[in-house]
């Protein structure tokens, strides 16, 4: 809830102190009802100066969210494990590509459908990189192929592309790191099945500029201001070449 004056600020009716008289003055309803000083409205309520219905300027969140294995990536209000769900912000935000179920990692959740729909175009090639943790070790020609693009199919998902080329590198016996520009469904899962590889688990740690760094499984933060500079930067620039 916030006071109705500086409801009326944030909506660039009027400053708070002019608010003050319009509300004194009787020209301010809330839901049909002559306001008085120093009420509380909700976004949820109508405010109307005289016969004009007045909305506050919807502030922009960016959030970077760990989203935990077990958590489904979905708008569906009957899911019980939805991000939705989990997340219980006050603000109405969705997510900028998902990750499945089993996977984990972040998740950049705002209520900015523009910016939603930038991130979300694939020819931009934006990158998303990934930490995978595999059921054996890591071989360079593993690799390798994986740099090259691999051909993987889903009949049932109607599915058949070969992925663009990629980096990827071992960080450990069992675990390497994997720098994507693409989002196809359940696709590194599926490079690895192509090469005989069961991915045991994976973390997204990095979405262009934003890192996961810090949080732990279930925590979000809000971007810092030269994050969200970044990231909108990022998304305003086209670049058709791919990885370089």
């Amino acid at each position: 809830m916030v006071r109705l004056n500086k409801y009326l600020s944030e909506a660039g009716v009027c400053s708070r102190r002019e608010a003050d008289r319009l509300i004194l003055s009787g020209q301010v309803t809330v839901d049909g009802q002559r306001a008085v000083p120093g009420m509380q409205v909700t976004d949820s309520q109508e405010v109307r100066v005289g016969k004009k219905v007045i909305r506050r300027k919807e502030e922009k969140v960016i959030l970077a969210f760990y989203k935990p294995a077990g958590i489904v990536c979905t708008e569906e209000r009957r899911e019980r494990n939805s991000t939705a769900r989990f997340l219980n912000y006050p603000v109405r935000v969705t997510y900028a590509g998902r990750l499945d179920k089993d996977s984990q990692g972040l998740l950049i959740m705002t209520n900015d459908g523009d910016l939603i729909n930038k991130m979300m175009r694939a020819r931009h090639f934006h990158e998303k990189e990934y930490r995978v943790t595999v059921d054996r070790p890591v071989t360079e020609e593993f690799l390798e192929g994986l740099r090259k693009g691999v051909h993987i199919t889903d009949r049932e998902k109607g599915l058949d592309a070969v992925t663009r080329p990629c980096q990827a590198e071992a960080v450990g016996k069992c675990t390497f790191r994997i720098v994507l520009t693409q989002g196809l469904n359940r696709q590194i899962r599926r490079m690895c099945q192509a090469f005989g590889y069961e991915v045991k688990k994976l973390v997204r740690i990095r979405i262009m500029n934003i890192r996961l760094d810090g949080l732990k499984p279930g925590e979000y933060r809000p971007l810092t201001a030269q994050e969200a500079r970044g990231l909108y930067e990022q998304t305003e620039t086209r670049t058709d070449e791919g990885i370089s």
